[in-house]
C-alpha cells in the first residue's frame, strides 16, 4: 500500500502555463496533504536532473515523480502516484491504472506534450 503522507518530488514544467494551473488546482484539491509534495521546476536544470539519473528531454515530455524510497516514475505512473494522495483523484488514479485505459490514455497524453511543446516552440 501507498503511504499518502511519505514525501513524493514532483519534477514539472514550470514554464508550461497549463503545467502551472493544473499544479494549483492540486494543491487546492489536496488540501494539507499537499504539504508531502515537493514541487521542482525543471526549467533551466538540465544538469541538475542529469545529475539525479533524469534525461532533460524526457523531463520535458514527461512527468516524473520520485517516490520516497527514491525511485522515479514516469507519465502515467506518475500520475497515478501523485493523484493517488488525494481522495477526489484515487478513483481516476485506479482507473487510468487499467491495461486497457492505460495505453489509450498513455498515446493520448504523449500526442498532447508534443503538440504543447511544438506550439510553444520548445521541441
Amino acid at each position: 500500500m501507498t503511504d499518502h503522507k511519505a514525501p513524493i518530488t514532483v519534477y514539472y514544467d514550470g514554464a508550461c502555463p497549463r503545467c502551472r494551473a493544473d499544479r494549483r488546482r492540486y494543491e487546492r484539491w489536496a488540501g494539507p496533504a499537499a504539504e508531502s509534495v515537493v514541487w521542482y521546476d525543471i526549467t533551466g536544470r538540465e544538469a541538475e536532473l542529469a545529475s539525479l539519473g533524469i534525461d532533460p528531454g524526457t523531463a520535458l515530455r514527461e512527468l516524473h515523480v520520485r517516490d520516497a524510497e527514491g525511485r522515479i516514475h514516469r507519465e502515467l505512473e506518475a500520475y497515478r502516484l501523485l493523484m493517488a494522495r488525494v481522495p477526489r483523484l484515487r478513483p481516476l488514479a485506479w482507473l487510468i491504472g487499467l491495461p486497457v485505459v492505460r495505453p489509450l490514455l498513455s498515446w493520448l497524453y504523449r500526442r498532447w506534450v508534443l503538440r504543447r511543446l511544438h506550439r510553444q516552440g520548445r521541441l
